[in-house]
């Protein structure tokens, strides 16, 4: 064989020995270490240096330990990366306690990850090393290109664009303009992102985007609380709606203010569902400024048929002079006509203290203005003006004589308050009986509940009870009635009624009409003392129409009396609506 193809054919022995041994495991490489000198390679001089390795092995250790080298590298450099990557993570997720703070901090909200899991190679994982090369969960590896998949960034662990937006809320990052919202030494700074606003609202398009768009970086917002600024922007990054009692109002007045009407209807819904006496006032004073004419006709249903409650309210008092007019003007407000002169006295006072001024009687009169000539003090009792308005120092002394004469003169004298009385609501009956029955000893009063269970598919409220009397001539009773809703008494109200012997019904009327939620059961009961025969209904009806509203009866398990649908007593509900 020529030469050269001898040290070709030698050559390619070593290198595919060199393969070899670099896929061995390390223990065999030390086992061809220990018996190196009974090789044949290189004519047998291995004999002669029994202590020193071959060439192939020398070449073999440089190309180890080149490969360690490269590995330790690698390592430094993934841990780096890993620091980096960490440090990121740290500035995008504060610590729980800071990201779980309250809108009104007005600090960054955000969502604490959970760690993500970190690919590496281990240490002594590789080639070469004295550790494992399993797999472990933490680092797999990419079959395709052997890279170590990178950690979990806040972008791909949010994989919608809702949740990706909502993580940018309130948040310092990327934030590009910055809100000072709040009247001076209570305002708050609010990080933004002014694509998200200007997408969300006209007005925000129009500052940012418009002709005279905004170019400083700070904006000035003093006439917006800052939680309601917050409960705005919640809802334009992330469809997310979390209205208070305490903020609705405000809330709606940024909404408004910054024409977002999905957020206002849902303001005023709110406002609808927790409307009560109690507020009626005061949402009918904004319900006006806003300009909503369903929540308006919500506060005017409340108003007129619980006046009493509404205009002794402490809402009453905080409404502005012109909604004040606005409720005196009002025919049908259900309530004596001294109760709404108490309650414009008291609405006075507390215009004085708003005004700084003393709560003497020249200034709730200057207060007052024209507003007290809205009160139809004529239309009160004699005994009632005595009492009240003629010993209120509000009227003047040529007034009191007046009045006094209109009482009692036969020619009465010229009055500036109005002479007519208000028209009221008129009562409303819903009678569940189509036939009513006597016969002797068929049903008794004996001082056993009587109840009934019914539900109506429109809000309407519901003032007292239509009950039968005695079927044996003329009695008087005493009677319990009670309004309930699972279990929880709404209303009650101990009284006494005549009857005069007749099959016709005789009211007895709540205290105060009791507003009745559509589509919920409620339980009404009576209980009566007295004559013991009297009438009863028969051929009851399940369902009644009467105006507008539906009524749903059902049996009571209250009743003790034998009074249920078919049969009973209870025969009508008198209600308003």
């Amino acid at each position: 064989m020529p030469t050269a193809d001898c040290r070709l054919l030698h050559h390619g022995r070593i290198m595919r020995y060199l393969t070899s041994l670099l896929l061995l495991p390390e223990t065999l490489k030390k086992s061809k270490k220990v018996g190196v000198g009974g090789g044949r390679g290189g004519g047998g001089g291995g004999r002669a240096h029994p202590d020193r390795l071959p060439v192939c092995y020398e070449i073999l250790s440089v190309s180890l330990t080149t490969n360690q080298q490269q590995q330790k590298k690698q390592e430094e450099k993934r841990k780096q990366e890993k620091e980096e990557e960490e440090k990121m993570a740290a500035e995008l997720y504060p610590p729980a306690a800071a990201a779980n703070t309250n809108l009104a901090s007005g600090t960054t909200v955000a969502e604490k990850t959970k760690d993500a899991p970190v690919s590496a190679s281990g240490s002594g994982g590789g080639v070469g090393s004295g550790g494992s090369g399993a797999t472990t969960p933490t680092t797999q590896q990419n079959i395709t290109n052997n890279n170590i998949d990178p950690p979990c960034s806040w972008q791909s662990s949010h994989p919608t664009l809702r949740e990706r937006n909502a993580l940018m809320f309130n948040n310092e990052l990327m934030a590009d303009v910055h809100f000072i919202v709040g009247p001076a030494g209570e305002s708050q700074r609010v990080p933004a992102h002014k694509y998200v606003l200007a997408v969300g609202s006209s007005v925000f398009c129009a500052m940012f985007y418009g002709d005279l768009a905004e170019e400083e970086s700070e904006i000035h917002i003093p006439d917006v609380e800052p939680a309601a600024f917050l409960i705005l922007l919640k809802y334009m990054y992330s469809d997310e709606i979390d209205l208070e009692a305490d903020t609705v109002l405000a809330t709606l007045y940024a909404a408004k203010k910054y024409i977002v009407p999905a957020l206002a209807k849902a303001c005023v819904n709110f406002l609808e569902t927790s409307l009560e006496a109690k507020n009626a006032c005061v949402l009918l004073s904004q319900s006006r400024l806003f300009e909503e004419p369903e929540l308006t006709q919500r506060c005017w249903e409340v108003i007129d048929a619980q006046a009493e409650l509404a205009l002794c309210s402490e809402g009453f008092c905080e409404i502005d002079l012109q909604t004040l007019e606005i409720i005196l003007r009002r025919e049908t407000l259900n309530t004596k006509e001294v109760v709404v002169f108490d309650a414009v006295m008291s609405w006075a006072t507390a215009e004085c203290s708003r005004q700084g001024l003393g709560p003497t009687t020249r200034n709730r009169r200057s207060v007052l203005g024209k507003a007290l000539y809205l009160v139809r003090i004529p239309t009160m009792s004699l005994e009632e003006f005595a009492d009240g308005a003629a010993q209120s120092d509000i009227l003047t002394l040529e007034e009191t004589h007046s009045v006094f004469l209109w009482y009692t003169a036969a020619t009465k004298p010229t009055l500036e308050f109005p002479l007519a009385p208000r028209k009221g609501l008129a009562p409303q009956k819903c009678h569940r009986f189509q036939s009513s029955a006597y016969r002797s000893n068929q049903w008794r009063y004996r001082g056993r509940c009587d109840s009934i269970q019914f539900a109506v598919d429109k809000r309407m409220f519901i003032a007292g009870l239509g009950l039968y009397g005695s079927s044996g001539g003329k009695a008087e009773y005493s009677v319990k009635i009670e309004l309930k809703r699972q279990g929880l008494t709404l209303a009650q109200n101990l009284t006494k009624f005549v009857s005069d012997g007749s099959s016709s019904t005789f009211p007895v009327w709540f205290e105060h009409p009791v507003q009745v939620e559509q589509d919920a059961f409620y339980t009404v009961s009576a209980v009566l003392d007295g004559n013991e025969l009297s009438y009863f209904g028969q051929e009851g009806m399940t369902e009644v129409q009467c105006g507008k509203v539906t009524f749903q009866f059902q049996c009571s398990s209250d009743s003790t009396n034998g009074t249920g649908v078919q049969g009973g007593q209870i025969p009508e509900l008198v209600f308003y609506a």
